[in-house]
């Protein structure tokens, strides 16, 4: 038996809500790729928000976790 649906707020519900008992293993295959999103819109929530950082951190990054010497 086949069952479409869509996925709303991360779940997945069932068009016609068919009486599945709790517990059945399913499969979800999607029908159409989602929204390809790059690593900056992902991340978006936190760009920025790390304060009183150092100015050389990107380069220094080993120093300032590992004590390794600065570049």
């Amino acid at each position: 038996m086949r069952y479409t649906g869509q996925v709303k707020n991360g779940v997945v519900v069932l068009d016609g809500k068919p009486a599945l008992p709790d517990g059945v293993r399913v499969t979800v295959e999607p029908l159409e790729p989602g929204p390809s999103r790059s690593l900056a819109e992902r991340l978006k929530s936190v760009i920025g928000i790390a304060k009183g950082l150092p100015s050389d951190l990107a380069e220094n990054h080993d120093h300032y976790l590992h004590g390794r010497p600065k570049k």
